[in-house]
């Protein structure tokens, strides 16, 4: 799915903390006004180049799809009122909703659907989550600059018809729908704001439960109200909400536990003293943090044996147990645990495909292999840069592997720890040598973890590729579509295929430990795709 402050979500190498609060204003009483804090900048409000986490969360809380995804992912109705579906699962038409309308008082229209859609998979946009698009009509050969965006299989039948036709059934479409790369766009707004559009609150317009003011696109606090022109606003219940970024875990509890903050997400150390306290929430996340091996720009990295080093040498459960201590698991693999079960056995996805030299901790051998490796490659020593966020999290993970990593003969680490939004555009530079990297899956199944370490993919930021691996996740998404049991034993392939070549090294899979004040109530929380829908909050007296 995402990027996170890892969602990549999105979950790279940073978690999320989002804060509540019953603030009161002059303009609104105490209990429709939320305070929250966010771990992360903004980097964009563009549903078209959104890929973190805290951007894609704003988008699909001021802006609505087809579809809403509720708890347990459940579809919920957004644009759509109904849609029909071939039998053959390749073709879904749409009735959209008469009384939607953009803040500006234009109406949404089945053809914002298909202009959004059409910018997104439009390699000049440069779209990272166009992949996404693979299996709708034309999109791959679109996405590939081999056809024109006009012929992408979304067609508007009527004002308020749309149609999509599909190459091949795609299993999760509807969850798709609920995503904000599959949000409608206003073109004329678009059109209006240029390169400007979706860089700051002001350089947008929106369709969804609130409206964004206040992000000037560099500053760190922002604020959401109510949108009075939404559709269903009868069930919006906040007058606002304020947002600021919090990157640092004491802070946030101080403000908790002055009455200033309603919410809080906890470090590993303040779990321990918190976790009996009544108010104490943990979530567990299809978020993995793992570690990317820049094979373009380091060609030591291309050998196996070094990058088996790298990975065995880390010892997950020390920094799960001691260092995060919020909850978080040793990785069993890329694929996070509790995505999706076996259709014959009922076992995890996880477990089933889980490669255990891939994620053990073994130094011994790890040694052996980096002294093999460095022999292969005509070396006595290797120097690494780290690259990471810059956020508490992300600083004490970088200086655990860092610790961990120089045990290794002739092995010296360097760190570079900046703000996310840099580090984001670092990474999909390609300017690092290993990167703490995370991704959050977009919608509860195996392949949203899986589809991004293709050859091709935009999220492939080290380079790795394997032919058999691009085969199975090709055969999940084609032939095997319809058959659950053969798409479960591709991607099952395709995992193990991964992790035997150590394509890159997971670490651990996020849990999410809080603070929450019973009376701020009515959150939807999803351990995948968008975390947080807050259309139904409510502050209790």
């Amino acid at each position: 799915m995402k990027k996170q402050d890892t969602l990549r979500i999105s979950i790279i190498g940073v978690l999320i903390a989002i804060t509540l609060a019953g603030c009161g204003s002059k303009k609104a009483s105490q209990k429709e006004v939320v305070n929250m804090a966010t771990g992360t900048e903004i980097t964009t409000l563009d549903s078209s180049t959104a890929i973190d986490d805290t951007s894609l969360t704003q988008i699909s809380n001021f802006n609505e799809g087809l579809y809403r995804i509720g708890n347990n992912s459940k579809i919920l109705p957004g644009i759509a009122t109904k849609s029909t579906e071939s039998k053959d699962g390749k073709k879904y038409t749409f009735t959209l909703r008469k009384n939607a309308k953009w803040s500006n008082g234009d109406q949404v229209t089945a053809q914002d659907f298909v202009y959004a859609w059409q910018r997104t998979v439009n390699p000049k946009t440069a779209s990272e989550f166009a992949y996404l698009y693979s299996g709708i009509h034309n999109a791959d050969k679109i996405s590939a600059g081999k056809s024109s965006v006009k012929t992408l299989g979304i067609k508007a039948t009527g004002k308020y018809k749309l149609t999509v036709t599909l190459d091949t059934p795609i299993p999760y479409f509807k969850l798709l729908m609920g995503f904000p790369s599959f949000f409608p766009q206003n073109q004329k707004v678009v059109e209006k704001y240029g390169s400007k559009y979706g860089s700051s609150s002001k350089d947008m317009v929106y369709n969804g439960p609130f409206v964004q003011k206040g992000w000037t696109g560099s500053n760190l606090s922002w604020k959401m109200i109510k949108n009075t022109d939404y559709w269903d606003k009868g069930s919006v219940k906040l007058n606002q909400m304020n947002f600021q970024v919090i990157k640092d875990s004491t802070t946030g509890l101080n403000l908790y536990n002055s009455k200033k903050l309603d919410e809080t997400t906890l470090s590993g150390s303040q779990v321990a003293q918190y976790k009996s306290n009544k108010n104490f929430v943990s979530r567990k996340l299809a978020q993995t943090s793992y570690v990317e091996f820049n094979q373009t720009k380091n060609a030591v990295l291309k050998n196996k044996k070094i990058r088996q080093a790298l990975s065995l040498a880390i010892n997950r459960d020390q920094l799960t147990g001691k260092v995060l201590a919020d909850g978080s698991e040793s990785a069993k693999g890329f694929v996070s645990s509790g995505l999706m079960k076996n259709p014959t056995t009922g076992q995890d996805f996880a477990a089933e495909a889980s490669v255990t030299s891939a994620t053990s901790y073994n130094l011994k051998k790890a040694k052996k292999l980096m002294a093999e490796g460095l022999k292969e490659e005509n070396k006595t020593s290797l120097t690494l840069d780290l690259l990471n966020n810059d956020s508490d999290v992300g600083k004490k993970t970088s200086e655990f592997l860092q610790s961990d990593w120089e045990k290794l003969p002739g092995v010296k680490i360097t760190l570079t720890n900046i703000p996310y939004k840099s580090f984001l555009t670092d990474e999909s530079n390609k300017k690092f040598d290993v990167a703490l990297s995370g991704w959050a899956a977009d919608f509860s199944d195996p392949i949203s973890f899986l589809q991004i370490l293709t050859s091709n993919n935009a999220q492939n930021n080290g380079g790795w590729k394997n032919a058999a691996y691009d085969k199975a996740i090709s055969k999940a998404d084609t032939t095997d579509a319809t058959n659950p049991k053969k798409r479960f034993a591709d991607m099952v392939q395709a995992e193990k295929i991964l992790m035997q070549d150590q394509g890159v090294a997971p670490i651990y899979q996020s849990t999410q430990a809080q603070l929450w004040n019973k009376k701020v109530t009515g959150l939807v929380h999803n351990s995948a795709g968008i975390y947080y829908d807050y259309k139904n909050l409510v502050v209790k007296k």
